[in-house]
């Protein structure tokens, strides 16, 4: 018979010496760093001392092998990383997409540039940040996309534009998805699509052209023209034409990891919400006691282990190479949801104090809403498991 009293402690073995270690890196950078960010021109308002610190610390190059200057770590403490950057009430989205964005060149790219950009992306020499795919009139379309390379001779020549292109402006590296075989020339939509690691220093002013966009939140994004840009045909990351697959072999590690910064805020959230509600005293009790205040809280609280659980198994199918999607899928949806519902009972128990810039939950509150709609919105994750998980017929 089992030992019925055996129990699984997840945060003693979770990677307890990494949360510690990035718990005391975001505490030299409090609330007033973030929000003095926000009030610099979308050029300036870029946290480099934050990634400085945190490149440093070797933590950004956590998931790249050791033969490549990384530490070799798992997907689960990346996650692990990330979250703790969220719990601490930071934020990793100038940053994140080194994590993911990696993993393409890592399983698709040739041996010369493994070993040309990996130890420098490790190093923090080299920033890979920028993450070409999404377009003005394409959207979550991806198939559809227009921005076209066309080879020439030992080069390729872009024409096109993207949008939503974060962290443009401050990477010297950017993976692109671009159409190489007009999309009436395929069997497939999917297919005459190609990746591109796109060296940005030698691109800027040489036909590709950034422009930031001012956005709700500090995510330092920007659209980005392109208009005969020449590169060089070893740039081409695998085989021209799958470079579609090789994106969305690297999806399912981003939704992983973005899970994990959305479950990071909601415990930031609970945290604050718990505090305030024990503290804040009207009509003669804590504010915490009353039902309407506590139970939101709670509620919000137990969806948020939900999803933490979901994302652990997302993690474990990952590193275990078996197929991950539909986890993956699922913790993404089930942690952003969560951490929205954790961010309004925040917001709720605080009440007006909720507004005042100080207390940073109207700043929180912002950068959470967008795990709702990026990088893959509710509804594309609902069809995805509506018709690859359940069956039911494509909706669109």
């Amino acid at each position: 018979m089992s030992d019925m009293h055996a129990t699984i402690d997840f945060e003693d073995d979770d990677y307890p010496e990494i949360r510690e270690a990035v718990a005391k890196i975001c505490e030299g950078f409090p609330g007033e760093y973030w929000r003095d960010l926000e009030e610099q021109p979308v050029e300036g308002s870029y946290p480099t001392a934050f990634v400085t610190a945190l490149t440093e610390s070797g933590f950004l190059g956590a998931l790249i092998p050791e033969e490549f200057g990384g530490a070799g770590l798992p997907i689960r403490a990346g996650a692990v990383i990330l979250e703790t950057i969220h719990a601490s009430g930071c934020s990793a989205g100038a940053c994140h997409a080194q994590m993911y964005t990696m993993g393409t060149v890592l399983r698709h790219g040739s041996p010369e540039q493994k070993q040309e950009y990996l130890p420098k992306i490790a190093s923090g020499e080299l920033r890979l940040q920028a993450f070409g795919v999404t377009e003005p009139t394409t959207g979550s379309d991806t198939t559809q996309l227009k921005t076209r390379a066309v080879r020439d001779g030992d080069s390729y020549v872009i024409n096109g534009q993207k949008v939503w292109t974060s962290r443009a402006l401050h990477s010297d590296l950017m993976l692109l998805l671009a159409r190489t075989t007009p999309a009436n020339e395929t069997k497939r939509r999917s297919d005459g699509l190609s990746t591109f690691l796109i060296d940005m220093r030698a691109a800027r002013d040489n036909g590709m052209e950034i422009r930031p966009l001012e956005a709700m939140i500090n995510h330092n994004t920007t659209e980005i023209f392109f208009d005969n840009l020449r590169i060089p045909a070893s740039s081409l990351i695998g085989e021209e034409g799958k470079g579609f697959r090789y994106i969305l072999d690297g999806m399912n590690a981003e939704r992983i990891l973005i899970a994990a910064e959305a479950i990071g805020d909601g415990r930031y959230f609970t945290r604050k919400a718990v505090e305030y509600a024990n503290d804040r005293v009207v009509f003669g009790r804590p504010i915490g006691q009353n039902q309407g205040v506590q139970f939101p809280i709670a509620k919000a609280h137990a969806d948020l282990e939900a999803a933490d659980l979901m994302n652990r198994k997302a993690a474990a199918l990952f590193m275990a190479q078996r197929d991950a999607g539909a986890a993956a899928n699922m913790a993404k949806h089930l942690a952003a949801e969560a951490a929205w519902a954790c961010a309004e009972a925040c917001f709720t128990t605080y009440g007006g104090f909720a507004y005042a810039r100080e207390y940073d939950i109207e700043r929180k509150w912002r950068e959470c809403r967008l795990f709702r709609t990026a990088p893959i919105s509710t509804n594309m994750i609902l069809g995805y498991i509506g018709q690859h998980v359940l069956g039911m017929p494509r909706t669109y």
